[in-house]
């Protein structure tokens, strides 16, 4: 069992950092390797914006290249010097080996098909046990794929009815780049077929019900995210062959705009086909049923639109012969509808009402569908029987905290994995019917001790009294002494909910007498729509007001101090922490900007740009600009600012916000003050084996947060990672 290893006793760390700080300030840095710049003047509605370094958007010119590797070994080397960084890397790959992993689940064909990491693997494997009790056997290592020689990551996979194939989508580098194989169960060897540009099928594949071939999105050569179809693929039939039934350019009478995003899923009774379409990053989507005989006869499908964006659904499932969905339309918490196909104009029904838990998920069972629900910031999971007249109710589940994993199970049970805040991963097995649970072996116990740590969630009020949910993760016992090294994080965008999560290497925060709050901001799901709609587009300020007045309430609650604080945000979390450091740069000591969305005005010209505009605006609405210029934290630096010390990191083979955006932002930042390498460094750091984080081995995530840690503890100033003189 793992023990606290204080380097200083709880409560000295911070004692010691202030007496020190001068250590960190005093060091000797070279200046930044120098940054070209070559202003580019945009007109938007009237308005002109300079564009100093618009030429690292071509990202292939040896011009962008040269400085990239230049920004990147200065961070390296800078890094390299803060001695505290390998005992904190040591000490994150104890907590990250403490336990295994489990996720994905699936049952099919009484086959338990799942992802597990064990302590020293770096990639999760996919494994398989017959039911819940039999031996388990590994399908897939990414590591050691036959005839692919490098490091790959299983994107996601999908089995097949009668469980004796799987499709997986395979990519190397975390460029999320997958590749359709399907595996043979039985041998346990890849067929030869490959199909390539296949990156967009995470909910899997949607095979046939007699297992002979399957449906799958798939973009064209030339487009990453956009002009994608679903087509169909039968075993045996060469690629070229696969025809597009479902999709961009597929139907003249069904057009589709290029953000349009199509799934397809197949009824196992054998009798609909159901298509999904996500309108870019929008919460609303769009459903389409046909008869499936007509797609296994290779006859041209009848489709019937049975949900369009203004039906405000945001997730259904096909259950038997009924069409279970979730709806904000009259609610912003949502309620569950269902309607039966196959029957002309057929009404909704409310199947589970609105209340006070956020409906989040459908999962369908034989009797009964459940839904997922987020209630004071913990899962609530409710049954909705298919047939008869019992009312909807709730499972019991054995503590607050959050359901990561579902799979139904024979004779009614239920598979899931639980997790909280500070209690590590379960795997159980609930009968609805009894409301009792057992633990079972599919994930095994951490060997951690988190009895010494403690979550606590407060509302703290923002700039115009909304209470915002706040998180505060710390070891019992920590003295309110306004000296706690912490770290707030936030991201709030697409209604996404930062639900409690365990995560084991947090607890080498926490064990030095650290605190680690998360923010619930604006913009996120965790009180419903109308959370999400606070912080978009017009509303977008909110997002980072809110998480200013987390980190305000950090301060004035006694838990730390300005120079102890700092604060994260990544991806559409960068706007957020963007935000924050340079509408309020005081408050924060240091800051780390991951592989985050800084320019605004430039995200929707990016391959991934399209989709966002659904939740970013667009630079052509004057409105949007207009609220858009306003936070985009490329554009609010400003010349002379005093910014807090930040670290900006990136993937080089990131699909999603492409290396120029924090590239771009580092940039801004060391030239708005050339000497904060002084005293407040500005770093780049860059991964050239990653992407946007999907994909990446558990070796290269741990090698991050060692950095940026270790970046936020020398400007801190702890004395353990304060460079020699």
């Amino acid at each position: 069992m793992f023990i606290n290893r204080f380097r200083f006793p709880l409560g000295a760390l911070a004692l010691a950092a202030a007496a020190l700080a001068p250590l960190a300030q005093a060091q000797t840095r070279a200046p930044y390797p120098p940054t070209p710049v070559q202003p580019v003047r945009d007109n938007y509605h009237g308005t002109e914006v300079v564009d100093p370094y618009r030429w690292m958007e071509d990202m292939s010119s040896a011009q962008f290249q040269q400085w990239l590797r230049a920004q990147a070994h200065y961070a390296a080397a800078d890094l390299a010097t803060i001695p505290g960084r390998a005992a904190l890397r040591q000490r994150l790959g104890e907590l990250a080996d403490a336990g295994e992993s489990t996720g994905a689940y699936r049952m099919v064909a009484g086959q338990l098909f799942y992802m597990k990491r064990e302590p020293g693997q770096n990639q999760s494997r996919l494994v398989l046990r017959q039911g819940l009790a039999g031996a388990e056997r590994t399908l897939l290592d990414p590591m050691n794929v036959p005839g692919q020689p490098g490091k790959h990551a299983i994107d996601w996979y999908a089995p097949s009815p009668d469980g004796r194939l799987v499709a997986v989508g395979l990519s190397a580098g975390g460029s999320e780049n997958s590749v359709l194989r399907v595996l043979d169960v039985a041998t346990g060897k890849l067929r030869p077929l490959a199909i390539d540009r296949t990156g967009l099928n995470e909910g899997g594949v949607a095979w046939l019900p007699d297992s002979s071939g399957f449906a799958y999105n798939r973009h064209p050569a030339d487009e990453r995210y956009n002009k994608s179809a679903v087509f169909l693929h039968r075993l045996g039939q060469d690629v070229a062959q696969d025809r597009a039934v479902f999709g961009w350019q597929v139907d003249a009478k069904m057009p589709f705009e290029i953000a349009d995003l199509p799934h397809m899923r197949l009824s196992k009774d054998g009798r609909w086909a159901l298509a999904e379409v996500l309108h870019g990053d929008a919460a609303e989507r769009s459903y389409w049923a046909a008869p499936l005989a007509a797609l296994q006869k290779g006859r041209k499908l009848q489709w019937q639109r049975l949900v369009s964006p203004q039906d405000k659904i945001i997730e259904a499932a096909l259950v038997g012969d009924e069409l279970y969905a979730i709806s904000q339309a009259k609610a912003s918490r949502r309620e569950l509808l269902v309607r039966k196909l196959g029957t002309a104009r057929a009404p909704w029904k409310t199947a589970l009402p609105a209340g006070q838990s956020v409906l989040q998920d459908i999962h369908g069972a034989s009797d009964a569908v459940y839904v997922k629900a987020l209630d004071a910031g913990v899962t609530k999971l409710w049954r909705v029987p298919r047939r008869g007249h019992a009312a909807p109710a709730s499972v019991a589940l054995p503590f607050e905290g959050t359901l990561r994993a579902f799979a139904a199970l024979p004779k009614g049970e239920l598979l899931v994995q639980m997790v909280g805040w500070t209690q590590a991963p379960q795997s159980l097995v609930i009968n609805p019917k009894t409301q009792q649970s057992r633990v079972v072996d599919v994930q095994k116990p951490t060997q951690l001790d988190t009895s010494g740590f403690q979550a606590e969630r407060v509302m703290v009020p923002s700039h115009d009294g909304v209470r915002v949910p706040l998180s505060i993760l710390s070891a019992k016992n920590t003295p309110r002494d306004g000296r706690r090294p912490t770290i707030v994080s936030g991201y709030g965008a697409y209604g996404i909910s930062q639900e409690p999560n365990f995560t084991p290497t947090r607890l080498a925060w926490l064990e030095r007498g650290g605190v680690q709050a998360i923010c619930h901001v604006r913009g996120g799901g965790e009180l419903g729509a109308d959370w999400h709609r606070g912080g978009y587009i017009a509303t977008k300020q909110n997002t980072v007001s809110d998480f200013i007045a987390c980190a305000q309430y950090l301060i004035a609650q006694g838990y730390t101090n300005s120079a102890q604080l700092a604060g994260t945000g990544g991806s559409a979390g960068g706007i957020t922490i963007g935000g924050a450091i340079t509408q309020r740069p005081e408050l924060f000591a240091a800051a780390q900007t991951a592989v985050s969305v800084s320019d605004m005005l430039r995200m929707e010209f990016t391959p991934n740009g399209p989709p966002n505009i659904a939740e970013f605006g667009t630079v052509t609405n004057p409105e949007h600009f207009k609220s858009m210029y306003a936070i985009s934290p490329y554009h609010r630096v400003k010349d002379g600012t005093r910014y807090p010390a930040v670290i900006a990191t990136t993937g080089a083979n990131d699909p999603r916000v492409e290396a120029w955006m924090p590239g771009k932002m580092a940039a801004r930042l060391q030239a708005a003050n050339p000497e904060s390498y002084r005293e407040r460094p500005v770093l780049l750091r860059v991964d050239y084996e990653a992407g946007h984080g999907m994909g990446s081995g558990v070796s290269q995530r741990l090698d991050e947060t060692a950095d940026v840690w270790s970046f936020f503890l020398r400007q801190f100033g702890d004395p353990a990672f304060q460079p020699k003189p």
